[in-house]
């Protein structure tokens, strides 16, 4: 994809992974907008940052979803890269007794919500970029976060097809396949340990840069290219105490 010139919607754009990309696409000369549920993160976000556009978005609602589109199709129709971001993390148990709730909740934001909002944003003449951020866990699973893990492979394996389907329409599809960052994903402190944001935009823009599809950083480029014995070794090192 071009990296500059380019009108971009970013879903969970004002924080973690979402907000490392915004300042850098900033930084590349692109109109930024960022979508989200905190309006009080937007407002940080939009101080911090006066060009960037937010809307307070819950995107695992589905009339939500439509507004957004809606918003976007009628003040901002020459948008042309959608990032489909954000996402929900939860460490929890098979035998928990609110587990199937809680799954229901990331299946909508991490499955149905960036599937409704490819279908919706193909209808924009100028669309030519579609970005999807999966993760490492979708090549091997961290059995803390079991629901995580699958919703991820399954867009790891979407993001496959419609790269393959979106070709004669001529609509990019890149995947950002991140290993666990210093981000408040599943919680504030779980992730102290892993590498900066910082260090993950860096790498994903020199990857854009030379015209890279999948995107890998760290240990989820041994994730994303591993062989069956790799895996294998992968899921047993970080599975050993589940």
């Amino acid at each position: 994809m071009k990296l500059t010139n380019n009108k971009i919607l970013i879903t969970g754009g004002a924080s973690g992974i979402g907000l490392g990309l915004t300042e850098r696409f900033i930084q590349e000369g692109n109109t930024v907008i960022v979508c989200g549920r905190r309006e009080s993160v937007l407002q940080e976000v939009a101080e911090k940052y006066p060009t960037v556009i937010t809307r307070v978005c819950d995107i695992s609602a589905e009339a939500e979803r439509v507004e957004l589109f809606n918003w976007i199709a009628e003040n901002h129709s020459d948008l042309n890269v959608l990032v489909n971001n954000a996402g929900v993390q939860q460490w929890m148990k098979i035998t928990d007794e609110d587990f199937f709730e809680r799954a229901k909740t990331e299946i909508a934001t991490n499955i149905e919500a960036p599937l409704h909002l490819t279908s919706l944003f193909m209808k924009l003449k100028l669309l030519t970029t579609i970005i999807n951020v999966t993760s490492g866990l979708s090549f091997v699973p961290f059995t803390m976060v079991p629901v995580y893990s699958a919703t991820k492979a399954f867009f790891h394996s979407f993001t496959l097809s419609a790269r393959h389907l979106l070709k004669s329409k001529n609509i990019e599809v890149i995947e950002i396949i991140p290993p666990a960052l210093n981000t408040d994903l599943g919680g504030k402190g779980l992730h102290d340990a892993h590498p900066p944001v910082s260090a993950f935009i860096e790498s994903i823009f020199e990857q854009l840069k030379n015209e890279k599809t999948e995107l890998t950083f760290g240990f989820s480029e041994a994730m994303a290219n591993g062989g069956p014995e790799e895996i294998k070794g992968i899921f047993n090192r970080l599975n050993t105490v589940n």
